[in-house]
């Protein structure tokens, strides 16, 4: 059986490198491209990308995805069997002060995305969403059947386009896309501007944690490994465009393309005191805390529906935050610490 290629953005990042891992162990060849952007320590994305560089089955370009030509070239030469679209400039908060990286990375790379797939349709695309796109809904846990029309950050509001673009790309050119929703993702290897990790240096160091709207908020916390699950399981979920235009009840599949949206979600809406009790547990050491408001283009709970992709998969996220937090710390101590 000739082996089936698979193309992953951001694979560098930290969803992109365990991705990466899980797709290699299963036997996919993997085209990985990543811009090693300093939005955060470069460093630690080097450190990824060259454990991945010992499997032969993995090839890394240094590039970003939203220069004219990249991808192209990389469709025309490689001709993935499959699209996993996970760069992006991340962040609520940073889109407030840096909204054109957004714009060009967001927008402008996954159009380069879009377009090349246009040229080599590959058999699914799968493209990362955000849960910052349900953005004022309130109704919870969030179903992707819902509206999705306030969002409140640009970086929801980027990625909410991205959605719409992938939609009229399914609709013109066939082009089977499932985007997935996923909520605050957690692990080994996690992204030094979340708050697991900026808590646990924090910890760790004996400084005081910032805790907006005073600790008052709810996270679905999605550990990593459950994260890359549910994408490989969608993968194979490929969305096909109704003939009669009906959809089934609670599918978000769209009646004129083959186009979806799924929640990847813990399916539980853990308080952030919860959470860092979790990391005080694995650290043995009491947090001081540092009260604060909430901060602009928050949201004060998230909570997924995962039911849509139970129901396309059979699984189910289920690793509890404690165990996943712990699993973290360890990770933390023998990188930074040890």
């Amino acid at each position: 059986m000739t082996q089936q290629t698979v193309l992953v953005t951001g694979a560098s990042g930290f969803i992109g490198f365990h991705l990466c891992q899980r797709l290699l162990a299963d036997g996919f060849g993997v085209v990985g491209i990543d811009n090693l952007s300093d939005y955060y320590d470069v460093a630690l994305k080097q450190r990824r990308q060259a454990m991945l560089s010992q499997n032969p089955g993995f090839t890394i370009v240094n590039e970003s995805i939203e220069t004219p030509g990249v991808i192209m070239g990389l469709f025309e030469e490689h001709a993935p069997d499959y699209v996993v679209h996970l760069a992006a400039q991340a962040g609520v908060r940073y889109s407030i002060e840096n909204p054109r990286a957004y714009l060009e990375s967001n927008i402008v790379g996954t159009f380069e995305i879009l377009e090349a797939a246009r040229a080599h349709p590959p058999k699914h695309m799968l493209l990362a969403s955000t849960s910052s796109a349900f953005g004022a809904n309130t109704e919870m846990p969030y179903k992707e059947t819902e509206k999705a029309d306030h969002q409140m950050s640009f970086y929801a509001a980027t990625k909410k386009s991205t959605e719409n673009m992938a939609h009229s790309y399914a609709h013109l050119f066939c082009l089977p896309i499932t985007m997935f929703r996923f909520f605050t993702v957690y692990g080994p290897w996690g992204r030094p501007d979340m708050a697991l990790f900026k808590f646990t240096k924090a910890i760790l160091e004996g400084k005081p944690i910032d805790v907006y709207n005073h600790g008052d908020m709810k996270r679905d916390f999605t550990y990593i490994d459950d994260l890359v699950e549910g994408i490989r399981l969608l993968m194979d979920a490929v969305p096909e465009r109704p003939d009669d235009g009906v959809v089934p009840e609670g599918d978000s599949l769209s009646p004129v393309a083959p186009h979806r949206v799924v929640n990847i979600g813990n399916s539980d809406a853990v308080q952030l005191t919860d959470f860092i009790a979790a990391i005080e547990a694995a650290t043995g050491i009491e947090a001081e805390q540092n009260l604060m408001p909430m901060q602009p283009g928050d949201v004060p709970a998230t909570w997924a529906d995962a039911g849509l992709l139970n129901d396309l998969t059979g699984y189910r996220p289920k690793t509890a935050v404690p165990e996943g937090v712990a699993r973290f710390v360890e990770w933390y101590r023998d990188y930074y610490v040890s």
